[in-house]
Protein backbone atom coordinates (compact mmCIF):
# COMPACT_ATOMS: atom_id res chain seq x y z
CA UNK A 1 0.00 0.00 0.00
CA UNK A 2 1.09 3.49 -0.85
CA UNK A 3 1.74 5.83 1.91
CA UNK A 4 1.71 9.31 1.56
CA UNK A 5 2.18 12.17 4.33
CA UNK A 6 -0.96 13.93 5.95
CA UNK A 7 -1.50 16.39 8.27
CA UNK A 8 -4.19 16.47 10.84
CA UNK A 9 -6.11 19.43 11.75
CA UNK A 10 -9.06 18.94 13.85
CA UNK A 11 -11.46 21.71 14.14
CA UNK A 12 -12.72 20.34 16.65
CA UNK A 13 -14.72 17.71 18.75
CA UNK A 14 -13.59 20.18 21.87
CA UNK A 15 -12.66 23.94 21.84
CA UNK A 16 -9.48 24.98 23.05
CA UNK A 17 -8.98 28.23 24.77
CA UNK A 18 -5.99 30.11 26.17
CA UNK A 19 -6.92 30.75 29.75
CA UNK A 20 -7.16 34.20 31.32
CA UNK A 21 -4.03 35.09 33.20
CA UNK A 22 -1.84 32.90 30.82
CA UNK A 23 0.91 34.58 28.60
CA UNK A 24 1.38 35.65 24.87
CA UNK A 25 4.37 34.88 23.36
CA UNK A 26 5.19 38.20 21.45
CA UNK A 27 8.51 38.51 19.07
CA UNK A 28 10.29 41.31 17.90
CA UNK A 29 8.73 44.82 16.03
CA UNK A 30 9.88 45.15 12.34
CA UNK A 31 8.87 46.77 9.56
CA UNK A 32 7.25 44.51 6.90
CA UNK A 33 8.21 46.32 3.68
CA UNK A 34 10.53 48.71 4.69
CA UNK A 35 10.80 51.59 2.15
CA UNK A 36 11.22 55.56 2.08
CA UNK A 37 7.56 56.35 1.23
CA UNK A 38 4.61 56.96 3.81
CA UNK A 39 2.42 53.59 4.28
CA UNK A 40 -0.23 54.32 6.15
CA UNK A 41 -3.49 52.37 7.21
CA UNK A 42 -2.68 48.68 6.64
CA UNK A 43 -4.95 46.18 6.12
CA UNK A 44 -3.83 42.27 6.52
CA UNK A 45 -5.89 39.01 5.45
CA UNK A 46 -4.84 35.46 4.63
CA UNK A 47 -4.90 32.72 2.22
CA UNK A 48 -7.73 30.40 2.13
CA UNK A 49 -5.84 27.18 2.26
CA UNK A 50 -2.10 27.60 2.86
CA UNK A 51 -1.37 28.97 6.56
CA UNK A 52 2.03 30.42 5.20
CA UNK A 53 0.92 33.31 2.94
CA UNK A 54 -0.82 36.65 3.86
CA UNK A 55 -1.36 39.60 2.05
CA UNK A 56 -1.08 42.64 3.58
CA UNK A 57 -1.52 46.41 2.39
CA UNK A 58 -1.29 50.00 2.68
CA UNK A 59 -1.90 53.86 2.04
CA UNK A 60 1.04 54.87 0.03
CA UNK A 61 2.13 58.37 0.05
CA UNK A 62 5.10 59.94 -2.17
CA UNK A 63 5.66 63.72 -2.03
CA UNK A 64 8.75 63.86 -4.83
CA UNK A 65 8.80 64.49 -7.09
CA UNK A 66 5.19 65.09 -6.78
CA UNK A 67 2.07 64.17 -4.55
CA UNK A 68 0.90 60.78 -5.49
CA UNK A 69 -1.21 58.48 -3.29
CA UNK A 70 -1.38 54.52 -4.11
CA UNK A 71 -2.03 51.47 -2.68
CA UNK A 72 1.10 49.18 -1.16
CA UNK A 73 0.78 45.52 -1.91
CA UNK A 74 2.89 43.52 0.66
CA UNK A 75 3.02 39.51 0.75
CA UNK A 76 5.06 36.80 2.42
CA UNK A 77 4.80 33.36 1.62
CA UNK A 78 6.64 32.39 4.68
CA UNK A 79 4.24 32.52 7.09
CA UNK A 80 5.75 36.69 8.05
CA UNK A 81 9.43 35.60 8.34
CA UNK A 82 10.03 38.10 5.34
CA UNK A 83 7.96 39.97 3.25
CA UNK A 84 8.29 41.18 -1.02
CA UNK A 85 6.25 43.40 -3.06
CA UNK A 86 5.74 47.21 -4.08
CA UNK A 87 4.58 50.32 -2.29
CA UNK A 88 2.64 50.77 -5.80
CA UNK A 89 -0.24 48.67 -7.03
CA UNK A 90 0.85 47.95 -10.56
CA UNK A 91 -2.55 47.64 -11.97
CA UNK A 92 -3.26 49.91 -15.08
CA UNK A 93 -4.23 52.69 -15.10
CA UNK A 94 -1.90 53.81 -12.53
CA UNK A 95 -1.83 57.34 -13.22
CA UNK A 96 -5.94 57.34 -12.08
CA UNK A 97 -4.86 55.70 -8.48
CA UNK A 98 -6.03 57.55 -5.28
CA UNK A 99 -5.29 55.03 -2.89
CA UNK A 100 -7.73 53.64 0.39
CA UNK A 101 -7.23 50.05 -0.70
CA UNK A 102 -9.02 47.24 0.53
CA UNK A 103 -7.82 43.76 0.04
CA UNK A 104 -9.40 39.81 0.05
CA UNK A 105 -8.35 36.88 -1.44
CA UNK A 106 -10.87 33.82 -3.21
CA UNK A 107 -11.10 30.74 -2.89
CA UNK A 108 -8.66 30.24 -5.57
CA UNK A 109 -6.05 32.04 -3.85
CA UNK A 110 -6.24 35.13 -6.21
CA UNK A 111 -5.75 38.23 -4.09
CA UNK A 112 -8.23 41.32 -5.35
CA UNK A 113 -7.64 44.59 -4.49
CA UNK A 114 -10.28 47.61 -4.49
CA UNK A 115 -9.26 51.40 -4.39
CA UNK A 116 -10.78 54.84 -5.06
CA UNK A 117 -10.03 56.68 -8.44
CA UNK A 118 -8.39 59.96 -9.04
CA UNK A 119 -9.86 62.85 -10.50
CA UNK A 120 -12.05 62.62 -13.09
CA UNK A 121 -11.90 58.95 -13.15
CA UNK A 122 -14.09 59.28 -9.57
CA UNK A 123 -15.38 56.28 -8.23
CA UNK A 124 -14.12 52.36 -7.31
CA UNK A 125 -12.18 50.26 -8.55
CA UNK A 126 -10.75 46.99 -8.46
CA UNK A 127 -7.82 44.98 -9.33
CA UNK A 128 -6.69 41.23 -8.75
CA UNK A 129 -3.23 39.59 -9.18
CA UNK A 130 -2.53 35.52 -9.98
CA UNK A 131 1.06 35.64 -8.40
CA UNK A 132 0.71 36.70 -5.02
CA UNK A 133 0.90 40.57 -5.49
CA UNK A 134 3.76 40.85 -8.33
CA UNK A 135 1.12 41.79 -11.40
CA UNK A 136 -1.94 43.11 -11.63
CA UNK A 137 -4.50 43.53 -13.64
CA UNK A 138 -6.23 46.36 -15.48
CA UNK A 139 -8.43 48.52 -13.36
CA UNK A 140 -12.44 47.40 -13.47
CA UNK A 141 -14.95 49.71 -12.79
CA UNK A 142 -17.37 49.11 -9.28
CA UNK A 143 -19.16 51.72 -9.16
CA UNK A 144 -19.24 55.30 -10.33
CA UNK A 145 -22.28 57.45 -9.81
CA UNK A 146 -21.31 60.69 -12.11
CA UNK A 147 -18.77 62.99 -10.06
CA UNK A 148 -20.11 61.32 -6.49
CA UNK A 149 -16.76 60.93 -4.12
CA UNK A 150 -17.00 57.16 -1.87
CA UNK A 151 -15.21 56.49 1.06
CA UNK A 152 -13.10 53.01 1.66
CA UNK A 153 -14.54 50.17 0.24
CA UNK A 154 -14.70 47.25 2.60
CA UNK A 155 -14.39 43.77 0.61
CA UNK A 156 -14.06 40.10 1.66
CA UNK A 157 -14.62 36.08 -0.35
CA UNK A 158 -16.72 33.81 0.81
CA UNK A 159 -13.84 31.02 0.64
CA UNK A 160 -16.23 28.22 2.80
CA UNK A 161 -17.00 25.14 0.98
CA UNK A 162 -20.10 24.54 2.56
CA UNK A 163 -21.44 28.19 1.90
CA UNK A 164 -24.46 28.04 -0.62
CA UNK A 165 -22.55 31.27 -2.33
CA UNK A 166 -19.34 29.68 -1.99
CA UNK A 167 -16.68 32.04 -3.81
CA UNK A 168 -18.93 35.17 -4.04
CA UNK A 169 -16.62 37.93 -3.51
CA UNK A 170 -18.40 41.02 -1.48
CA UNK A 171 -17.88 44.97 -1.51
CA UNK A 172 -19.18 48.08 0.12
CA UNK A 173 -18.81 51.57 1.00
CA UNK A 174 -20.98 54.61 1.46
CA UNK A 175 -21.47 57.09 -0.99
CA UNK A 176 -20.56 60.45 -0.19
CA UNK A 177 -23.57 62.47 -1.84
CA UNK A 178 -26.91 62.79 -1.10
CA UNK A 179 -27.82 60.59 2.37
CA UNK A 180 -24.85 59.15 2.44
CA UNK A 181 -26.17 55.76 2.06
CA UNK A 182 -24.39 51.96 2.59
CA UNK A 183 -23.98 50.64 -1.47
CA UNK A 184 -23.01 46.98 -2.24
CA UNK A 185 -21.92 45.08 -5.02
CA UNK A 186 -20.87 41.31 -5.82
CA UNK A 187 -18.61 39.35 -8.00
CA UNK A 188 -18.39 35.32 -9.14
CA UNK A 189 -15.54 34.94 -11.23
CA UNK A 190 -12.97 37.00 -11.58
CA UNK A 191 -13.08 37.20 -14.85
CA UNK A 192 -16.78 38.57 -14.53
CA UNK A 193 -18.27 42.38 -14.59
CA UNK A 194 -18.99 43.34 -11.08
CA UNK A 195 -22.88 43.22 -10.24
CA UNK A 196 -25.05 46.36 -10.52
CA UNK A 197 -24.71 48.46 -7.47
CA UNK A 198 -27.49 48.02 -4.69
CA UNK A 199 -28.26 50.29 -2.21
CA UNK A 200 -28.31 48.50 1.56
CA UNK A 201 -29.93 51.01 3.42
CA UNK A 202 -32.31 54.40 2.96
CA UNK A 203 -31.81 56.50 6.04
CA UNK A 204 -32.12 60.13 6.58
CA UNK A 205 -29.33 60.70 8.18
CA UNK A 206 -25.53 60.49 6.27
CA UNK A 207 -23.68 56.80 7.18
CA UNK A 208 -20.03 56.13 7.53
CA UNK A 209 -16.98 53.57 7.97
CA UNK A 210 -18.38 50.13 6.62
CA UNK A 211 -17.27 47.02 7.68
CA UNK A 212 -18.17 43.27 6.01
CA UNK A 213 -18.42 39.63 7.44
CA UNK A 214 -19.55 36.56 6.23
CA UNK A 215 -21.55 34.71 8.67
CA UNK A 216 -21.35 30.38 9.42
CA UNK A 217 -23.42 29.24 6.45
CA UNK A 218 -23.27 32.07 4.05
CA UNK A 219 -24.81 35.35 5.45
CA UNK A 220 -23.26 38.70 4.62
CA UNK A 221 -23.36 41.19 7.75
CA UNK A 222 -22.39 44.91 7.35
CA UNK A 223 -22.02 47.37 9.97
CA UNK A 224 -21.81 50.85 9.86
CA UNK A 225 -21.63 54.14 11.95
CA UNK A 226 -24.37 56.84 11.87
CA UNK A 227 -23.02 60.37 12.38
CA UNK A 228 -24.29 63.24 13.39
CA UNK A 229 -24.88 65.91 11.19
CA UNK A 230 -22.87 68.71 12.27
CA UNK A 231 -19.23 68.69 12.08
CA UNK A 232 -17.06 66.47 13.30
CA UNK A 233 -19.98 64.25 12.39
CA UNK A 234 -19.22 61.77 15.38
CA UNK A 235 -20.51 58.75 15.48
CA UNK A 236 -23.97 58.48 16.80
CA UNK A 237 -25.15 54.61 16.81
CA UNK A 238 -24.17 51.54 14.62
CA UNK A 239 -26.50 50.36 12.05
CA UNK A 240 -26.09 46.62 10.83
CA UNK A 241 -27.47 44.82 7.75
CA UNK A 242 -27.97 41.08 6.88
CA UNK A 243 -28.72 39.45 3.80
CA UNK A 244 -28.86 35.24 3.75
CA UNK A 245 -29.41 35.22 -0.14
CA UNK A 246 -26.16 36.43 -1.04
CA UNK A 247 -26.25 40.12 -0.79
CA UNK A 248 -29.63 40.70 -3.51
CA UNK A 249 -31.73 41.48 -0.42
CA UNK A 250 -31.07 42.73 2.94
CA UNK A 251 -32.42 43.28 6.35
CA UNK A 252 -31.62 46.52 8.07
CA UNK A 253 -31.67 48.24 11.39
CA UNK A 254 -29.74 51.42 11.18
CA UNK A 255 -29.83 51.78 15.13
CA UNK A 256 -28.62 48.64 15.85
CA UNK A 257 -27.19 50.07 19.44
CA UNK A 258 -26.57 53.93 20.71
CA UNK A 259 -22.86 55.00 20.87
CA UNK A 260 -20.81 58.30 21.20
CA UNK A 261 -18.07 58.18 18.86
CA UNK A 262 -14.59 60.26 18.86
CA UNK A 263 -14.54 61.83 15.78
CA UNK A 264 -12.17 64.81 15.37
CA UNK A 265 -8.85 65.55 16.47
CA UNK A 266 -6.61 64.70 19.68
CA UNK A 267 -4.66 67.90 20.54
CA UNK A 268 -2.36 66.02 23.22
CA UNK A 269 -1.14 64.04 19.87
CA UNK A 270 -0.51 66.59 17.49
CA UNK A 271 -4.05 67.10 16.76
CA UNK A 272 -4.19 64.09 14.63
CA UNK A 273 -7.86 63.20 13.43
CA UNK A 274 -9.69 60.03 14.75
CA UNK A 275 -12.51 58.41 14.23
CA UNK A 276 -15.02 55.58 16.25
CA UNK A 277 -16.19 53.63 13.18
CA UNK A 278 -17.23 50.14 13.73
CA UNK A 279 -15.25 47.04 13.16
CA UNK A 280 -16.84 43.53 12.86
CA UNK A 281 -15.60 39.53 13.28
CA UNK A 282 -17.08 36.11 13.78
CA UNK A 283 -16.57 33.80 15.81
CA UNK A 284 -16.17 30.88 13.24
CA UNK A 285 -14.55 27.99 15.85
CA UNK A 286 -16.07 25.14 17.09
CA UNK A 287 -16.14 26.69 20.79
CA UNK A 288 -19.31 27.33 22.69
CA UNK A 289 -19.21 31.00 20.78
CA UNK A 290 -19.58 29.93 17.95
CA UNK A 291 -21.31 32.19 15.59
CA UNK A 292 -21.44 35.17 17.83
CA UNK A 293 -21.17 38.46 16.17
CA UNK A 294 -19.01 41.16 17.51
CA UNK A 295 -18.41 44.59 16.80
CA UNK A 296 -15.80 46.84 18.26
CA UNK A 297 -15.72 50.91 18.43
CA UNK A 298 -13.90 53.47 20.08
CA UNK A 299 -16.10 55.79 22.06
CA UNK A 300 -16.27 58.81 25.15
CA UNK A 301 -18.74 59.98 27.86
CA UNK A 302 -21.19 56.94 27.71
CA UNK A 303 -21.20 54.05 30.07
CA UNK A 304 -19.01 51.53 29.98
CA UNK A 305 -16.41 53.91 28.22
CA UNK A 306 -14.99 57.12 30.86
CA UNK A 307 -14.44 60.31 29.48
CA UNK A 308 -11.37 59.52 28.02
CA UNK A 309 -11.48 57.30 24.50
CA UNK A 310 -12.21 53.83 25.73
CA UNK A 311 -12.18 50.09 23.21
CA UNK A 312 -16.03 49.07 23.45
CA UNK A 313 -17.27 45.63 22.31
CA UNK A 314 -21.01 44.76 21.36
CA UNK A 315 -22.14 41.39 20.70
CA UNK A 316 -25.04 39.36 19.44
CA UNK A 317 -25.66 35.73 20.11
CA UNK A 318 -28.44 35.58 17.48
CA UNK A 319 -27.91 36.08 13.95
CA UNK A 320 -27.64 40.25 14.84
CA UNK A 321 -31.22 40.32 16.34
CA UNK A 322 -30.23 41.77 19.76
CA UNK A 323 -27.25 42.67 20.97
CA UNK A 324 -25.51 42.83 24.58
CA UNK A 325 -24.60 45.63 26.96
CA UNK A 326 -21.84 47.04 25.65
CA UNK A 327 -18.13 45.70 27.55
CA UNK A 328 -14.98 47.99 28.02
CA UNK A 329 -12.44 46.35 26.78
CA UNK A 330 -8.90 47.72 27.60
CA UNK A 331 -8.46 47.14 31.06
CA UNK A 332 -6.51 50.29 32.51
CA UNK A 333 -7.83 52.43 35.05
CA UNK A 334 -11.15 53.84 34.14
CA UNK A 335 -11.25 57.72 33.93
CA UNK A 336 -7.42 57.93 34.46
CA UNK A 337 -7.12 60.29 31.28
CA UNK A 338 -5.27 57.45 29.24
CA UNK A 339 -6.30 57.38 25.74
CA UNK A 340 -7.17 54.00 23.43
CA UNK A 341 -8.16 54.57 19.51
CA UNK A 342 -8.24 52.72 16.34
CA UNK A 343 -9.31 49.53 17.26
CA UNK A 344 -9.28 46.14 15.01
CA UNK A 345 -10.75 42.72 15.71
CA UNK A 346 -10.06 38.84 14.98
CA UNK A 347 -11.47 35.95 15.83
CA UNK A 348 -8.84 33.18 16.12
CA UNK A 349 -9.09 29.48 15.26
CA UNK A 350 -10.15 28.55 18.80
CA UNK A 351 -12.84 31.01 19.83
CA UNK A 352 -10.11 33.90 21.29
CA UNK A 353 -11.78 37.75 20.45
CA UNK A 354 -8.25 39.65 19.83
CA UNK A 355 -8.12 43.34 19.33
CA UNK A 356 -5.28 45.62 18.82
CA UNK A 357 -5.65 49.58 19.38
CA UNK A 358 -3.24 52.09 20.21
CA UNK A 359 -2.93 53.22 24.16
CA UNK A 360 -0.87 55.90 25.47
CA UNK A 361 -1.47 54.14 29.59
CA UNK A 362 2.74 53.51 29.51
CA UNK A 363 3.97 56.44 27.77
CA UNK A 364 2.94 60.66 27.66
CA UNK A 365 -0.02 61.94 26.67
CA UNK A 366 1.60 63.04 23.00
CA UNK A 367 3.14 59.60 22.50
CA UNK A 368 1.45 56.00 21.72
CA UNK A 369 2.38 52.15 22.01
CA UNK A 370 0.49 49.38 20.49
CA UNK A 371 -1.63 47.25 22.56
CA UNK A 372 -3.59 43.45 22.37
CA UNK A 373 -6.35 42.82 24.78
CA UNK A 374 -7.78 38.94 23.92
CA UNK A 375 -10.75 37.45 25.78
CA UNK A 376 -10.93 33.84 25.85
CA UNK A 377 -14.98 33.76 27.44
CA UNK A 378 -16.73 35.45 25.16
CA UNK A 379 -16.03 38.43 25.43
CA UNK A 380 -16.90 38.83 28.97
CA UNK A 381 -13.11 39.19 30.74
CA UNK A 382 -10.02 40.58 29.23
CA UNK A 383 -6.07 40.77 29.39
CA UNK A 384 -4.02 43.09 27.90
CA UNK A 385 -0.09 42.67 26.26
CA UNK A 386 1.64 45.55 25.40
CA UNK A 387 3.15 44.62 21.54
CA UNK A 388 5.17 47.62 20.50
CA UNK A 389 8.28 47.52 21.88
CA UNK A 390 9.33 50.90 22.00
CA UNK A 391 6.45 54.15 21.59
CA UNK A 392 6.17 56.99 18.66
CA UNK A 393 4.84 60.20 18.39
CA UNK A 394 2.41 60.36 16.29
CA UNK A 395 2.13 63.56 13.68
CA UNK A 396 -0.28 64.60 10.79
CA UNK A 397 1.24 63.73 7.45
CA UNK A 398 0.50 66.86 4.79
CA UNK A 399 -2.11 66.93 1.58
CA UNK A 400 -4.61 64.20 2.99
CA UNK A 401 -6.83 66.38 5.33
CA UNK A 402 -6.44 67.74 8.91
CA UNK A 403 -4.62 65.59 11.12
CA UNK A 404 -4.26 62.76 8.79
CA UNK A 405 -1.74 60.04 10.01
CA UNK A 406 -4.52 57.35 8.48
CA UNK A 407 -7.93 55.82 10.34
CA UNK A 408 -7.37 52.77 10.68
CA UNK A 409 -5.03 49.67 11.78
CA UNK A 410 -5.64 45.68 11.49
CA UNK A 411 -4.75 42.18 12.67
CA UNK A 412 -5.52 38.38 11.17
CA UNK A 413 -5.01 35.29 12.90
CA UNK A 414 -3.65 31.82 11.55
CA UNK A 415 -4.58 28.51 13.50
CA UNK A 416 -2.21 29.61 17.14
CA UNK A 417 -0.38 32.67 15.52
CA UNK A 418 -1.44 36.34 15.42
CA UNK A 419 0.00 39.13 13.09
CA UNK A 420 -0.97 42.49 13.52
CA UNK A 421 -0.40 45.84 11.29
CA UNK A 422 0.28 49.01 12.63
CA UNK A 423 1.55 52.49 11.37
CA UNK A 424 4.71 54.21 13.08
CA UNK A 425 6.45 56.69 12.34
CA UNK A 426 9.71 56.00 15.26
CA UNK A 427 11.95 55.72 12.37
CA UNK A 428 11.07 59.57 11.21
CA UNK A 429 8.35 58.33 8.34
CA UNK A 430 5.49 56.24 8.68
CA UNK A 431 6.13 52.65 8.22
CA UNK A 432 3.80 49.23 8.70
CA UNK A 433 5.57 47.81 11.77
CA UNK A 434 4.00 44.25 12.96
CA UNK A 435 5.11 41.69 15.57
CA UNK A 436 5.05 37.68 15.66
CA UNK A 437 2.24 36.49 18.00
CA UNK A 438 1.65 33.35 19.29
CA UNK A 439 -0.80 31.34 21.67
CA UNK A 440 -0.60 27.69 23.18
CA UNK A 441 -4.20 26.53 23.44
CA UNK A 442 -5.05 24.59 26.49
CA UNK A 443 -6.92 21.46 26.31
CA UNK A 444 -7.23 21.70 30.15
CA UNK A 445 -10.35 24.10 29.33
CA UNK A 446 -11.94 21.91 26.24
CA UNK A 447 -15.63 21.62 26.58
CA UNK A 448 -17.76 19.30 24.76
CA UNK A 449 -19.34 20.65 21.47
CA UNK A 450 -20.83 18.04 18.98
CA UNK A 451 -23.15 18.33 15.91
CA UNK A 452 -26.50 17.09 15.52
CA UNK A 453 -25.95 14.45 12.35
CA UNK A 454 -23.24 12.26 10.26
CA UNK A 455 -22.11 14.24 7.04
CA UNK A 456 -19.44 13.67 4.64
CA UNK A 457 -18.50 17.31 3.17
CA UNK A 458 -16.62 17.53 -0.46
CA UNK A 459 -13.15 18.21 -0.80
CA UNK A 460 -11.57 21.20 -0.69
CA UNK A 461 -9.88 22.31 -3.28
CA UNK A 462 -11.22 20.11 -5.62
CA UNK A 463 -9.73 19.15 -8.35
CA UNK A 464 -6.97 20.15 -6.67
CA UNK A 465 -3.07 20.39 -8.24
CA UNK A 466 -2.32 22.33 -11.33
CA UNK A 467 -4.88 24.61 -12.11
CA UNK A 468 -5.10 28.31 -13.54
CA UNK A 469 -4.38 30.31 -10.61
CA UNK A 470 -1.81 28.18 -8.25
CA UNK A 471 -0.63 24.45 -7.59
CA UNK A 472 -2.51 22.78 -4.29
CA UNK A 473 -0.62 20.11 -3.84
CA UNK A 474 -3.02 19.09 -1.24
CA UNK A 475 -6.97 19.15 -0.52
CA UNK A 476 -8.82 19.60 2.81
CA UNK A 477 -11.70 17.18 4.10
CA UNK A 478 -14.37 17.80 6.16
CA UNK A 479 -16.64 15.59 8.33
CA UNK A 480 -18.65 15.65 11.39
CA UNK A 481 -19.97 13.01 13.42
CA UNK A 482 -22.60 13.57 16.26
CA UNK A 483 -21.28 10.07 18.53
CA UNK A 484 -18.12 9.17 19.77
CA UNK A 485 -16.59 6.15 17.72
CA UNK A 486 -13.92 4.33 15.87
CA UNK A 487 -13.12 6.57 12.98
CA UNK A 488 -11.68 5.08 9.26
CA UNK A 489 -11.17 7.75 6.91
CA UNK A 490 -9.19 5.80 3.65
CA UNK A 491 -8.63 7.27 -0.09
CA UNK A 492 -9.35 4.60 -2.88
CA UNK A 493 -7.94 4.87 -6.39
CA UNK A 494 -10.29 3.79 -9.65
CA UNK A 495 -10.15 0.28 -8.89
CA UNK A 496 -10.71 -0.08 -5.48
CA UNK A 497 -7.12 -0.13 -4.16
CA UNK A 498 -6.68 1.61 -0.99
CA UNK A 499 -3.92 4.04 -1.64
CA UNK A 500 -3.54 6.08 2.05
CA UNK A 501 -5.26 5.74 5.24
CA UNK A 502 -5.83 9.09 6.98
CA UNK A 503 -7.60 7.98 9.80
CA UNK A 504 -8.21 5.07 11.72
CA UNK A 505 -8.55 5.92 15.31
CA UNK A 506 -11.35 6.31 17.85
CA UNK A 507 -12.43 9.81 17.93
CA UNK A 508 -14.98 11.79 20.11
CA UNK A 509 -18.41 13.54 18.97
CA UNK A 510 -17.43 16.72 16.50
CA UNK A 511 -16.23 18.45 13.93
CA UNK A 512 -13.05 17.82 11.90
CA UNK A 513 -10.66 18.48 9.00
CA UNK A 514 -8.07 16.27 7.55
CA UNK A 515 -5.60 17.58 4.75
CA UNK A 516 -4.86 15.19 2.31
CA UNK A 517 -1.09 15.53 0.89
CA UNK A 518 -0.67 14.02 -2.55
CA UNK A 519 3.08 14.57 -2.87
CA UNK A 520 5.11 12.51 -0.18
CA UNK A 521 8.53 14.17 1.84
CA UNK A 522 9.35 10.69 3.01
CA UNK A 523 9.60 8.37 0.25
CA UNK A 524 8.89 11.20 -3.07
CA UNK A 525 6.02 9.29 -4.27
CA UNK A 526 3.81 11.04 -5.69
CA UNK A 527 -0.17 10.89 -6.50
CA UNK A 528 -0.70 10.10 -10.60
CA UNK A 529 -3.34 12.52 -11.85
CA UNK A 530 -6.87 10.68 -11.79
CA UNK A 531 -10.25 10.28 -9.45
CA UNK A 532 -10.08 8.98 -6.37
CA UNK A 533 -12.71 8.11 -3.77
CA UNK A 534 -12.14 9.23 0.01
CA UNK A 535 -14.67 7.14 2.51
CA UNK A 536 -15.76 7.72 5.92
CA UNK A 537 -16.81 5.00 8.38
CA UNK A 538 -18.16 5.95 12.19
CA UNK A 539 -19.68 2.85 13.40
CA UNK A 540 -22.27 1.71 11.12
CA UNK A 541 -21.98 5.18 8.91
CA UNK A 542 -20.47 4.71 5.69
CA UNK A 543 -20.49 7.66 2.97
CA UNK A 544 -18.04 7.77 0.14
CA UNK A 545 -17.14 10.63 -2.03
CA UNK A 546 -15.50 11.59 -4.82
CA UNK A 547 -12.27 13.69 -5.69
CA UNK A 548 -9.75 14.57 -8.67
CA UNK A 549 -6.07 14.99 -8.82
CA UNK A 550 -4.68 16.66 -11.51
CA UNK A 551 -0.40 16.45 -11.66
Amino acid sequence: MKKYIVSFLVLISLATSLPQGSGLSIGANYIIYPSNVSQTEPFIVKHPTNKNILFATANTITFQPSFFVSEGVYTTTNGGNSWFGSDTCNGANILFHQGDPGITIDKNGVFILTRLGRQPFYGIYSHHSTDYGLNWSSQKLITRDGESLYERASIISDNNPLSPFFGRTYCTWVRLAGNFPVEFSYLDDIQQNWSNKIIVNSFNQRCSGTDIEIGLNGEVYICYAIVSSTSPFNETAIGFAKSTNGGLNWTVNNNAFEVNGITGVLPTKSNIRVNGLPRIAIDKSNSPHRGNIYIVTTQRNRFPAGNDPDIILVKSTDNGNTWSNPIRVNQDNFNNGKIQYFPAIDVDDYGGINIIYYDDRTTTSDSASVFLSRSTDGGNTWNDYKISDRNFKPIPIGGLGQGYQGDNIDLVSVENKIFPVWMDNRTGIYQIWSAPISFSPNSAAEENFSPKDFYLYQNYPNPFGRNSYSNYQSTQIFWQSPVSGHTTLKIFDVLGNEVATLVDDYKKAGKYQIDFSAISSVNGITLSSGIYFYRLQVGNFVETKKMIFIQ
